[in-house]
């Protein structure tokens, strides 16, 4: 409805069930949004409500965009920050969490230094302040460790287990196809070797113990043995025991002849403090990574989200535990 105001001109009243688009209703907004919510696509959603995909993609855009405006971050302390892939090439964006409530926080475009500058502004902005922020846990990209040194003054930097052991995982797996290639005898065992120890089940045990077993007889299983000496170190919860143990490691495999392993011993030379501090802080980033999971499935269930805007969205909604309280206000009393 509309009124004539005494001066000529005409305003359009505001009722309190009208929804943040032209004609829409609130429940109707809500609707859409569970709707998406709930794991539909845009236009899966938009032929069960009747509107169009366009429409149902602004509702999802709009109310996160007010919830994500209305977060109160003072209380951050810990950081975990990570990179993934949005499209085809090398184009990323940087997903920073809360490390103690597992929430996203954040998202920037790209993965340079300047993402961190940022974040310390959006905490600024959401009643937090960079001074606060302790603990960071980054992988071992250099653009993350010195923007977490310009803009984070208070905070230490942690690179959790998962990452050097991925590393190492990776060692294992160059090691065993190049040895593939010159012996071969090793086909079919690349998901077994990069396996935890303690998962392995009977079959696949009965599977390498021919060659873990005899490790001077192949390099492969020499890089499995470093592989699983080095998790047992990072395992430990004593920093000065891991401190010494895995600096005689890498002064071991240095002086072996895996040569893929020589360059993760390198690596935890580079980060050798910040990987050590693991064993202090605990903090990981390993729960954005699942979240990464999440958002490439919805990603080729969608057919690919090409705005930057839509990504930001859509990480919000699946682990941003925002506060939508246009869903509240429509709830029966």
């Amino acid at each position: 409805p509309r009124v004539e105001l005494p001066d000529g001109s005409k305003r359009t009243i505001e009722v309190p069930w009208s929804g943040r688009l032209r004609g829409f209703t609130l429940m109707m907004e809500a609707y859409v949004f569970l709707l998406v919510a709930n794991g539909m696509t845009f236009a899966e959603a938009a032929r069960i409500s009747g509107v169009t995909a366009y429409q149902a993609r602004k509702i999802i855009l709009v109310h996160t965009e007010e919830a994500i405006e209305q977060q109160d971050l003072s209380e951050v302390r810990h950081l975990a920050i990570d990179e993934t892939s949005v499209a085809r090439g090398q184009e990323y964006v940087t997903i920073s969490a809360d490390a103690d409530r597992r929430r996203v926080i954040d998202i920037q475009p790209g993965r340079s230094h300047q993402t961190m500058a940022m974040l310390s502004l959006r905490l600024k902005e959401c009643a937090g302040s960079a001074e606060q922020i302790s603990d960071v846990c980054i992988d071992m990209w250099p653009a993350y460790k010195k923007g977490v040194r310009e803009c984070f003054p208070n905070a230490t930097v942690t690179i959790d287990k998962y990452h050097v052991i991925h590393h190492a995982n990776n060692a294992v797996d160059v090691t065993r196809r190049q040895e593939q290639r010159n012996k071969g005898g090793l086909k079919g065992l690349r998901w077994i070797l990069v396996k935890a120890s303690e998962r392995l089940t009977v079959l696949e045990r009965q599977a390498i113990d021919p060659l873990i077993h005899y490790p001077g007889r192949s390099r492969t299983a020499r890089a499995w043995h470093y592989k699983e000496e080095l998790r047992a170190i990072l395992q430990r919860k004593q920093p000065n025991v891991v401190r010494q143990m895995l600096d005689q490691w890498c002064r071991r495999v240095s002086r072996s002849k895996v040569e893929a392993m020589k360059i993760v011993a390198q690596m935890i030379r580079r980060h050798f403090d910040s990987i050590v501090q693991w064993t202090r802080s605990r903090i990981t980033n390993g729960f954005i990574e699942s979240l990464h999971s999440k958002f490439q499935a919805a990603k080729r269930k969608a057919h690919g989200f090409r705005d930057f805007r839509t990504i930001r969205a859509m990480y919000f909604m699946l682990a941003g535990r925002l506060d939508f309280q246009f869903l509240d206000s429509i709830s029966p009393t």
